[in-house]
Order: C-alpha cells, then structure tokens, then sequence
C-alpha cells in the first residue's frame, strides 16, 4: 500500500466512472456498493441517502474504501483509496451532491423531476473520505511483466458484458 497518491491517480479520478465503496456491516462483513463519485482536493465524496446502509454503516464505524477502475479489458487499471470517513450534511451537502449528480447526468436529466428532482430529494448527505492508504493495479504493466505481452492478442481477453 502506498501513503501517498500515486502517479496518474488524480487524472484516473477526474474521469467518470463507476466505483465500487466498502463500508463495514456491524458483524463485520463488508458491504459493498457500486456509487458516484466527485474527486476534490484530495478527498473523495459520494451522494447518498441518510436512510442508506452505506450511510450508517459510515455513522457507526468510520472507515470506507473506494475503488474505481477502468474496466478496459487487456488494460485494465485502477486504484483503492482506503479512508476515513464522515457524514455532510445540510447545505454543504446539498452543493456537493449538485455537483457529483452534473458529473453523471445530463442537463435534461437534470431538469427532468422523475430523474433529478428524484435524485436531489433522495441523496440528503454526502459520504467525505479521506484517504490514508492507497493501491494500484496496471494489467499493462503486469501483462508485460509476467505475460509477455500476450494479454493483448487479439481475441485472448472476452468483451465484457456492460
């Protein structure tokens, strides 16, 4: 694990994709969720309902961790922010949710009330991480290093089904 960011993370953050969060059940078991997600100033946020087992999960044990990944057959990469984590609420939350749901919605989605309206009544807090502990993977680099570069003949790796 590496404690500091590593290179291209950020620019990897920036993008829009779809991140898998693990919060802590009370026994112990993780709960995993696919979320969105808005990369700020070294932080990490996810829109969500207070009513969410994310959010509780977050209110009673402080601690998530965030994957996001490329899901680019051959040259597949990505990263996990491993966190700490506290609940916004009120106005703060409001602003930010607005801007994690423009990152992902399109303005007329936006301004359609069963989509946006939807969701801007829905996600009441934002989930804040901040992260201690970072990971990476690179399939190029591996495949290089292990696989010869055989990863990327073509027809080797199988789409997948998005």
């Amino acid at each position: 694990m590496l404690s500091t960011m590593p290179s291209g993370a950020e620019e990897m953050l920036a993008g829009r994709f779809i991140a898998s969060l693990g919060t802590q059940n009370e026994d112990g078991s993780i709960h995993l969720t696919a979320v969105w997600y808005l990369f700020e100033a070294g932080r990490l946020y996810v829109a969500t309902s207070s009513r969410s087992r994310k959010a509780r999960n977050v209110a009673a044990r402080p601690k998530a961790s965030l994957m996001v990944d490329s899901r680019k057959p051959a040259s597949e990469r990505g990263l996990v922010a491993i966190c700490t984590a506290d609940m916004i609420e009120g106005a703060s939350s409001r602003e930010i949710n607005a801007r994690i749901h423009r990152r992902y919605m399109s303005e007329a989605a936006l301004a359609d009330p069963r989509a946006g309206g939807t969701m801007s009544a829905m996600d009441d807090v934002t989930l804040r991480l901040t992260p201690a502990n970072w990971y990476e993977w690179d399939m190029r680099v591996l495949d290089a290093a292990v696989f010869g570069g055989a990863m990327k003949t073509p027809g080797y790796i199988l789409p997948l089904d998005l």
